[in-house]
């Protein structure tokens, strides 16, 4: 069972909706994976990071997609990436990461609650 935290600690962290606007291939990285520049509109701007999504995802096709991600975590060198957020996805089936995002479109940086 999950540790039980309360609403000022998941407050804490800032879950924001971004949009990718580029995507590359990142294969310095030990596995497979994608490096990216997330938009999350005025106020944070621009942030780099990389995700191994390569099963589900090509650059191509992440480019111009809204995602969800942490934007207030520390930078952290990851290979020649300083990644500067963090995406977020899911398991599937096969323990491949599907990347979560709004249903609808919705503005650039909205906080999630």
């Amino acid at each position: 069972m999950p540790e039980t935290i309360g609403v000022e600690d998941f407050l804490k962290v800032d879950i924001r909706v971004g949009r990718v606007v580029a995507a590359e291939p990142f294969p310095e990285a030990r596995k497979p994976a994608i490096k990216m520049r997330v938009d999350f509109g005025p106020g944070i701007g621009e942030r780099k990071t990389s995700a191994q999504v390569t099963r589900h995802y090509t650059p191509e096709a992440l480019v111009g997609r809204q995602v969800l991600a942490v934007v207030n975590f520390p930078p952290k060198q990851i290979g020649k990436v300083m990644s500067e957020c963090l995406v977020l996805g899911t398991p599937d089936d096969a323990g491949e990461v599907v990347l979560l995002r709004p249903d609808h479109e919705v503005p650039l940086g909205g906080r999630m609650y």
